[in-house]
């Protein structure tokens, strides 16, 4: 991380909050000087005070070393909103509902942005009893190879991993109107509308 945390994230986020620099120190034990110093950059918070400092500012740790307090505007909690976050370190898959500040394996992940899916990447969707078989001729070797399917719906998420030299292929129920995605290793995440 470049940063510890600006002055001007703390000055912002207690202002949000309607708080003088007394007020700020007097809820987590420090003067209106030292607040004071910190926010003029003069100075920076003990890392014993980080979790102190965030609740009183309303935030969490990550939002306060972030600089910016997250607000889900997604109210109605349609999924098809959502973000999916890959780790590159571990493969893991992070599937949030609302915006959120993810880290995983010490770094900090961004929201994927998923493309159309061009013909390297595309899906052969064929219905199998009361499911959908889904396959791709994509390689699927130790160094490139397709992680996951996910489809989402306003209501729903499902999600199927692949591994590398198995077979990109898998049984899911393509119900309704949604996204389907397809995560590649090298190219990142592909969307088709169902």
């Amino acid at each position: 991380m470049n940063t510890y945390i600006t002055g001007g994230a703390i000055k912002s986020l207690r202002e949000l909050r309607g708080l003088t620099q007394a007020e700020l120190g007097e809820k987590i034990g420090v003067s209106s000087k030292t607040v004071s110093k910190w926010e003029t950059a003069r100075g920076l918070p003990d890392i014993t005070l980080l979790q102190p400092l965030s609740q009183a500012l309303g935030v969490s740790v990550m939002e306060l070393m972030n600089g910016e307090h997250i607000v889900n505007h997604n109210v109605s909690c349609n999924l098809l909103r959502a973000k999916l976050y890959v780790c590159p370190i571990c493969g893991n898959v992070i599937y949030s509902t609302g915006v959120a500040p993810i880290h995983c394996c010490g770094v900090a992940l961004p929201a994927l942005e998923a493309e159309e899916m061009d013909d390297a990447h595309k899906l052969q969707i064929t219905p199998v009893e009361d499911e959908d078989f889904l396959s791709c001729g994509h390689p699927m070797t130790k160094t490139h190879f397709l992680s996951f399917a996910a489809f989402v719906t306003s209501d729903g998420f499902q999600l199927v991993k692949f591994y590398p030299e198995g077979n990109a292929e898998t049984r899911m129920q393509l119900r309704g109107h949604g996204v389907l995605y397809l995560y590649c290793n090298r190219h990142g995440l592909f969307r088709k509308k169902i």
